[in-house]
């Protein structure tokens, strides 16, 4: 067959994959539902690295960081993303992302933001000869936000998300159904004036994001319950506006999943059905708070549930632009290194933004040889932030 299930699974695991040899350890790795909502979705921050709470406004902060939207230069925007996935084994798997915002005045703003994950299609049958019963499953979320600055140079937003998985065979159990749940995101941003230095101006910005904060999802009544990845992410940037036609800008950001980590509760030195089953009752709320401090290997292993990424963009005129970023992560949890480089082009209200990711992993990204692409239509007012 040339549509199979095995790409669909490797791609589902695709954030709970561990490098290490240990059996124990490989037990650790956070695993939770809906990961496709941590793909970067824009070509813009996957051309960086993967970041995007930080940087300056655009069509597509509402994953990041909506609160930027209280600083956007246009009036509206509306932005389409589409990310090929397995590129390499399939061509049915992708994540479609369709944003939108409007800056109502000059302290607030709205955003929405549809995102579709298609796992592709798969065929079912007995025997060969035997017509296939296709099954398509499927994720998506749907979220809007609003943006309020509290400052001159200060914003918050909060923003609801309703997500649902369909990821069932029918086939194999006639009463599945698709999953669901909401969160909600809280964040903030901080963007500062120019400020003139001696060869240089420069701005300075810092943003948080603590996303998709809600129950957790069970298919059905006997299934097992999985957390949201609930996600903080904690950044901060530095804007180089060299001359009225050169701006490179550099930016830092951390991420933590605020999920508890698996345990060897009943210390028979596996992590078995009993353990999973008083895992499941550390409630969605209180395992945020148990997230920082629950790894068996103390702090050190606390420590490498954060993820780190560096990136940088240059602009020439506001015309054209080249990124570049670096991703890492732990290779006990989860083992996500990469390259990442980038380019946007603008014309007139039209920007344009593609990138590429290079793996520097043992464990192959499923995005490795995948260009990104992304198309953003500004329109209506422009704002004076600078």
């Amino acid at each position: 067959m040339k549509k199979i299930l095995i790409p669909i699974l490797v791609g589902l695991l695709t954030f709970n994959v561990s490098a290490q040899d240990d059996p124990t350890e490989n037990q650790r790795v956070i695993t939770t539902a809906v990961p496709f909502v941590l793909i970067a979705a824009d070509a813009r921050a996957a051309g960086m690295g993967d970041i995007g709470v930080t940087t300056s406004a655009d069509a597509f902060s509402q994953q990041w960081n909506p609160a930027k939207y209280a600083f956007a230069i246009s009036k509206q925007g509306i932005g389409v993303t589409y990310t090929p996935y397995l590129s390499q084994l399939v061509n049915d798997i992708f994540l479609g992302n369709i944003t939108y915002y409007n800056r109502i005045n000059e302290r607030s703003a709205i955003g929405a933001s549809l995102r579709y994950f298609s796992l592709g299609d798969i065929e079912l049958r007995d025997t060969a000869e035997q017509d296939p019963l296709i099954q398509s499953p499927n994720e998506l979320t749907f979220d809007v936000s609003y943006a309020l600055r509290l400052s001159e140079r200060f914003s918050m937003s909060v923003a609801g998300r309703y997500l649902r998985s369909d990821l069932k065979i029918q086939a194999s159990n006639e009463d599945a159904s698709a999953a669901s749940s909401f969160a909600v995101d809280v964040s903030g941003f901080y963007q500062s004036e120019e400020i003139a230095y001696n060869d240089f101006d420069g701005r300075w910005r810092a943003g948080f994001n603590i996303s998709n904060i809600g129950p957790k999802i069970k298919y059905d009544e006997v299934g097992q319950e999985n957390n949201l990845p609930t996600n903080l992410a904690l950044g901060g940037g530095f804007d180089f506006i060299l001359d009225a036609y050169n701006k490179v800008g550099v930016s830092v950001e951390v991420n933590k999943l605020l999920v508890p980590t698996p345990q060897d509760f009943d210390g028979d030195g596996d992590i078995d059905a009993e353990d999973d089953e008083e895992y499941e009752n550390i409630s969605f709320f209180s395992g945020m708070f148990k997230s920082f401090n629950d790894a068996p290997g103390g702090f050190s292993e606390e420590l490498k549930e954060f993820t780190w990424a560096l990136g940088a963009e240059y602009w020439y005129q506001d015309v054209f632009a080249f990124r570049t970023g670096y991703f890492n992560e732990s290779e006990l949890k989860g083992s996500r290194k990469f390259l990442a480089l980038g380019a946007g082009f603008k014309y007139t209200a039209i920007n344009i933004d593609i990138s590429y990711l290079f793996s520097t992993s043992k464990v192959t990204s499923p995005l490795e040889g995948t260009l990104r692409f992304g198309l953003t239509f500004n329109f209506g007012d422009e704002y004076d932030e600078y």
